[in-house]
Formats: structure tokens, sequence, C-alpha cells
């Protein structure tokens, strides 16, 4: 996966606040290949071994600095020891620092994309590989509905037509906030998921019998919110007396993606049940699970202590009888 320089040019990535310098006629075909950023000090120096094609090449002050202490012809032999034989992706030069002639020189003739911000070395390599790992970490768009329910990313898988954007927006009128309905774009960054919505579909929720309805505008804007970590995955399933279900909340079920393992409990659909305050009460369940407190551990733990308590009551009652 890739995606072009001209990306970081866009106005959703207009914090990274990036300005070019050069490269106009070459944004939209160079690629950047990898979210992690380099800064080729010692590339400057000539050791490019550990140089790799398709990333961005941070110059900060130390790099900037070095090149400013060397003469012009120090400097062009250093800047062509970074860019020869490596399909760089980009330079970008941060602090707006001055730009040496013989950078902009040397780039021109490798047709490599030089880019500026006024954002420090370390600002602007965290924000720039954050932007990157969003839009290159491997992704996955899943049929469900992701809510912010008391600050837990809560994905709600099943079947279409079972009740999933009725539940949410029942959710969304006790307080809770939408992320996306019906579509779930989600990602891997470093070892979690994250879930958003598709921008075209942003925002909007479907109901039968109402059609498409605008989240934002009846319930306002603290009813929504861009994106959010999935922690818990709920499925709704068609109720069945012949089946068994988990009544006490001991078993274990997980829904995996990307190799990241989240908790999933089933619950089952049926006429009258408020799907709403089950999933709320599942969120404060999760809530309790992540501070170390598992009531149902608990309570099976508690039960077992009273049946081993009433059996040793019961073999001392028959002891007490065998001796009369």
């Amino acid at each position: 996966m890739s995606i072009t320089v001209s990306k970081l040019l866009t106005f959703e990535a207009k914090e990274l606040d990036l300005k070019l310098i050069f490269g106009k006629n070459i944004i939209n075909t160079r690629t950047i290949e990898s979210s992690k950023i380099q800064k080729p000090g010692l590339a400057l120096a000539g050791y490019t071994k550990h140089i790799h094609s398709g990333r961005v090449q941070i110059l900060g002050e130390t790099e900037i600095s070095y090149l400013w202490s060397l003469d012009s012809k120090g400097r062009v032999k250093a800047i062509n020891n970074l860019c020869d034989d490596k399909e760089i992706a980009c330079l970008i030069v941060t602090k707006n620092l001055k730009i040496p002639y013989e950078l902009i020189k040397v780039i021109k003739q490798y047709n490599i994309p030089l880019l500026k911000t006024h954002h420090n070395t370390e600002a602007a390599i965290i924000s720039i590989q954050s932007f990157l790992e969003s839009k290159l970490s491997p992704f996955e768009i899943l049929h469900g509905n992701l809510m912010d329910v008391y600050g837990i990313g809560l994905l709600i898988i099943g079947r279409s037509g079972i009740g999933k954007s009725e539940c949410a927006l029942e959710l969304i009128n006790k307080g809770h906030r939408l992320v996306s309905d019906d579509s779930v774009i989600v990602r891997l960054k470093q070892n979690y998921l994250i879930g958003k919505c598709d921008e075209t579909f942003q925002y909007f929720i479907e109901l039968r019998g109402l059609g498409i309805i605008n989240i934002k505008e009846i319930f306002g804007i603290g009813s929504i919110t861009q994106e959010k970590v999935i922690n818990f995955v709920i499925k709704f399933v068609d109720w069945g007396k012949n089946i068994n279900y988990d009544r006490l909340g001991l078993d274990d079920d997980y829904f995996k993606l990307f190799n990241v393992k989240l908790p999933l409990i089933s619950l089952p659909v049926y006429p009258g049940r408020d799907m709403s305050v089950l999933v709320e009460t599942a969120a404060k369940n999760y809530l309790l699970k992540s501070i170390g407190r598992n009531v149902a551990e608990e309570f099976n733990a508690k039960l077992m202590r009273k049946i081993s308590e009433n059996k040793e009551l019961l073999e001392r009652r028959n002891r007490e009888k065998d001796i009369k």
C-alpha cells in the first residue's frame, strides 16, 4: 500500500502545516510506501546502508547545521550521498530552517520533492508518522455500527435487519455518540483497531420506515465523533429456544481482526427486549472488568464456597447421626 506525496498537502493533512518548496510536477507520482520516518544524519556523512526507499526523510536542526558547516562542494557531496541510487519519497525540513541552495540544486537533479514545516523535528515526526499510519495501515470494511458508549468503542454486528441501527438510535437518544452506521472502516494502528465512517456517509443513519436521517443535525454535535478505538464487540443474534446462551458470563469469546483479539459477547434479540439497556449494561460490565472486577467469576467463587460449606455441614451432620 502506498500514497502519493501530494497527500501530505491536502486539507486533511493541514495540521502538518507543510509547504512545498520543490516538486509540484512530481508530487502526484512520487509515492510514500512506509509510515516509518527517517533522519538521514549518517547518510549525509556517507553511510547510506540504512536509508530505505519510499520513506519520508526529515532534515532537522542537526542535519541542516551539519550541511551549513561544510563548504559548498562539501554540501553537494553530502546531499549526493543521501540521494544517489535511493528512491527517497521526499525530504522535509523542520523549524522553517534556512535551506542551503545546494540542497535545492541537487534534489532537482534527482527529482525529489522538498517540503518545509514550522514544527520542530520531534513534533513533525510524530504528526507525520501518525498521518501516514492512518493512510498506510491495513484496513477492513465491516458491516455493523460503531458507537462511543461511556467512552468505550463498541462495535455492534449482526445480520442485516436485526435492529443494530434502531439500537444505535436509542443509544444516541440517551447521550452516547455515533461513529458509523452500517459500514465501519477499521484500520490497524500499532496494536489497536481504529474505526471510522466513510466521509460520504458521515453523520447519517438508515432506519427502516424513516429512511436516512442526519444525526448531527437532529441531536447536535455532541452526538457524533469522528473515530474511535474499538474495545469491545457485541453480536446481535436471533433468539432460539434450543440455543444454549451464556447465563453466567463465564464463557470467554473473542472477535479477531488483524491478529488483534477483542472481547465478544452475543446478545439474543427478542421482541420486548430493550437492546440499548443491555448494550449499556454490557459496556459498564466491560469497564468493571478493565479495572480487575469480574462479577461473574466473583459470583461463581461465592457460589462454590457456599456449596462447599453446605457439603461440609451435611457431612458433619451425617457423622453426628452415625455416632448417635
